[in-house]
């Protein structure tokens, strides 16, 4: 992060998804290696050794992957593939969401409540709205999301939401700019695309709900 709050732009490289043929930044593919019994292992880390393949966060390209054998493929040598797996993708991107937004609140860079969140975009301190897919459409409308690519999630439930602070359900929350930030969405845009989410006409990372642009409600 550099001074005065501003996240510093990364140069993220690129690698080809092997469904997909296309290529892009590593942020919005789901690494996977080879274990040492031949099966292919998800790598949400990004930590676990060996070569990387490479497959988009989207549940039809990760079965397509399974189905045709892009693995074996991608390997060059025959490899096991796990029943169930753009499940078993959601569950472990899901989770490693949930806890980096605990770390952001842990760290005091987010906050959940109505009230405490209505404060944080009045004052420019939010950088990121988190609205719950399956809140009250009404209650949702009232707060405005920052203007810009990372400046919405909607991918997560009330209650998924709530367990990153300690709660129940949760409806709103709101992330502070900085390097968790940038984390938290980046796992959430992962998220999105295995649930089948479309992201904001304005680019932003969305979970399927629109929040709406009214400051005066904010």
């Amino acid at each position: 992060m550099t001074r005065g709050g501003r996240e510093k732009e990364r140069i993220e490289p690129e690698r080809k998804c092997i469904a997909t043929g296309e290529s892009q930044p590593k942020a919005g593919l789901i690494r996977f290696c080879v274990g040492p019994d031949g099966q292919i292992v998800p790598d949400v880390l990004g930590k676990l050794p060996g070569r990387g393949i490479y497959v988009s966060a989207d549940r039809a390209a990760l079965d397509k992957a399974a189905k045709k054998n892009l693995f074996s493929r991608a390997a060059r040598q025959p490899v096991k593939v796990p029943e169930g797996l753009a499940d078993l993708v959601e569950s472990l991107v899901l989770q490693r969401t949930i806890d980096l937004l605990s770390m952001a609140r842990k760290a005091g860079e987010a906050v959940t409540g109505y009230e405490k969140v209505k404060d944080w975009l009045v004052k420019g301190t939010a950088a990121t709205l988190i609205q719950a897919s399956d809140g009250s459409e009404r209650g949702k409308t009232k707060l405005h999301a920052p203007d810009g690519a990372k400046g919405f999630i909607g991918c997560l439930s009330a209650g998924e939401i709530g367990l990153a602070f300690g709660r129940e359900r949760a409806i709103h929350a709101a992330l502070a700019a900085g390097g968790l930030r940038t984390r938290v969405v980046e796992e959430a845009a992962k998220l999105a695309g295995l649930r089948g989410h479309l992201p904001l006409q304005t680019g932003g990372d969305d979970g399927g709900e629109t929040a709406m642009k009214d400051t005066k409600n904010a």
